[in-house]
């Protein structure tokens, strides 16, 4: 990261902390005078948005070595587990919570506030070896992944003429992950709706090792791992109707890679809003996440609705 930006988001901070109020146990009360910010921050969810929380946690301990940010990956479904527990004080999370995540939170008298932190498309993914694979259409796909495929569909010559008579190895997220609800709502049409015979994991980087060393494989995860990991695996481009389009950053930001792009974001806790070194995380997280999501292979938003989640936010936090 330049230099430059890493001091004015320095300042950005130091004054968002002199701004929010600080607690008795940060502020001296005689003086006045600001002390170094402390605390802990605890982050869990989605694999998928963990590159760029991660990013930012390790940015931000530069210019808060006091504060104690963890970021931790079990799923976006697994996450809001641990959210609505109000184990955590941020979630990553893939798709928006779903209602009985909601409903989970109100019983247990957790708000939160949803910010929009970037674009992501889902990448399908095979081997570098794999030679008869130029595009996939979303029916093909459909029609490896659908329910009714398991234990039928089990070999590349069933899903076009002149594939090969080889099985089909298939890997992908588990069912906690947010990028599988996305994908079997694109691609099968019902959120959570898939075969099960396939080596599921929450550790993209298991799908990696499973795609890249099976000449038969097929699998899907967030682009930004594919960009990591493109020395590896074969991305595959997609036909949702309109032509084959393959998941650049460019596809994804101007909607054409469809139907596999989609916002990713992050949760916070309402409780953990009253505490200044989380409200100085998130802030510092909008601030930096534009520049960290290109870097780590994700989407920015435009800047005005960057603007947008930081008005959001700032309203969200509790007043004192």
């Amino acid at each position: 990261m330049k230099k430059t930006t890493k001091i004015i988001l320095g300042v950005a901070v130091i004054l968002g902390l002199a701004s929010c109020g600080g607690n008795t146990e940060n502020t001296d009360e005689n003086s006045g005078d600001e002390k170094t910010l402390t605390g802990s921050i605890k982050i869990d969810g989605s694999s998928t948005v963990y590159p760029i929380t991660e990013a930012i946690a390790e940015e931000f301990r530069e210019i808060a070595p006091e504060v104690k940010v963890t970021v931790g990956v079990s799923g976006t479904g697994g996450g809001f587990k641990k959210f609505a527990r109000n184990e955590t004080a941020i979630s990553d999370a893939s798709r928006p919570i779903k209602d009985k995540e909601k409903v989970a939170c109100e019983e247990n008298g957790i708000g939160y506030v949803q910010l929009e932190v970037a674009y992501d498309g889902l990448a399908v993914l095979i081997n570098p070896a794999n030679d008869w694979i130029d595009h996939l259409t979303v029916e093909e796909l459909k029609k490896i992944w659908e329910p009714a495929a398991q234990g039928v569909i089990m070999k590349w010559s069933q899903i076009r003429d002149g594939f090969p008579d080889e099985e089909i190895h298939l890997f992908g997220p588990g069912v906690a992950s947010g990028t599988y609800d996305y994908f079997t709502k694109a691609i099968c049409g019902e959120e959570g709706a898939s075969r099960g015979d396939y080596t599921a994991s929450e550790d993209d980087n298991v799908l990696v090792q499973g795609i890249s060393t099976d000449k038969y494989g097929l699998g899907f995860f967030g682009l930004a791992y594919y960009e990591e990991n493109k020395d590896k695996l074969k991305l595959v481009g997609v036909d949702g109707g309109k032509g084959v389009v393959t998941p650049t950053q460019a596809t994804v930001a101007d909607g054409t890679y469809q139907p596999l792009s989609r916002p990713i974001f992050i949760y916070v806790n309402d409780k953990a809003a009253e505490r200044e070194e989380v409200v100085a995380f998130v802030n510092f997280y909008l601030e930096l996440v534009p520049e960290i999501a290109q870097e780590v292979g994700y989407i920015a938003l435009p800047a005005a609705e960057y603007a947008k989640q930081v008005e959001k936010f700032n309203a969200f936090i509790p007043k004192k």
